[in-house]
């Protein structure tokens, strides 16, 4: 695979979704991270992770849902966004290596409910939304205890849509970005900047896949 970033049209019964690769220079995994259903995949922690894993052998795949490559605005129903994401799957595992299907917000949904059954090596969840924001009760907890594989959560430390002590006890791991709001921005006030922060959620992620390679050898 070209070390320069290409993309690639797939056609899934959702419509034709588009990836962008971001290779490693000598992968040992494939990291898939969709979108979420606001915005696209200039999303600040979709770019800082393509920045940053291909230095740590992690083949980045920037995935676009069908209605975004179609230009529409608004996302369709979980399901149709699931259907879009199984599609992609075969080209996503092309490579022969192992795929951590990811995704913020919506996205991390997406990835949580189709796991399982796609055989993901694990899931990484950014801005995972726990509820609507101030309706705590409406919570979507059981997706995300539901993923089956190892499973990180990166959530902003004043993320509306769910603050990390929100969280229930579960078989996963959570990584906060202090300060950070559902996209990981951050306030002036604060002191952070939004490059510490991203430096934040790289670090953990990069960590924990490294952590993953290694439950996966004997001994």
């Amino acid at each position: 695979m070209s070390r320069q970033p290409r993309t690639q049209n797939v056609t899934t019964d959702a419509g034709e979704a588009r990836i962008t690769w971001v290779p490693a220079p000598a992968p040992h995994l494939v990291l898939a991270v969709g979108h979420g259903a606001g915005g696209g995949i200039e999303a600040r922690d979709l770019k800082a992770l393509a920045a940053a894993l291909p230095g740590h052998g992690v083949t980045v795949a920037l995935v676009e849902q069908p209605w975004r490559v179609a230009g529409r605005k608004v996302a369709p129903a979980p399901k149709t966004l699931d259907t879009g994401w199984r599609g992609l799957w075969p080209a996503l595992a092309a490579p022969g290596l192992p795929v951590v299907s990811g995704g913020r917000s919506a996205g991390a949904r997406v990835a949580c409910r189709t796991a399982s059954e796609l055989g993901a090596a694990a899931v990484l969840a950014l801005g995972f939304p726990l509820h609507p924001p101030g309706r705590p009760e409406k919570s979507r907890a059981d997706e995300l205890l539901g993923a089956g594989v190892p499973t990180l959560v990166v959530q902003g430390g004043n993320d509306p849509f769910g603050r990390p002590d929100e969280f229930p006890p579960g078989p996963y791991e959570l990584a906060e970005v202090p300060h950070g709001d559902h996209g990981f921005a951050v306030p002036k006030r604060s002191g952070a900047t939004e490059e510490q922060s991203m430096r934040v959620l790289t670090d953990a992620v990069a960590g924990w896949i490294a952590s993953l390679g290694r439950a996966d050898r004997p001994g």
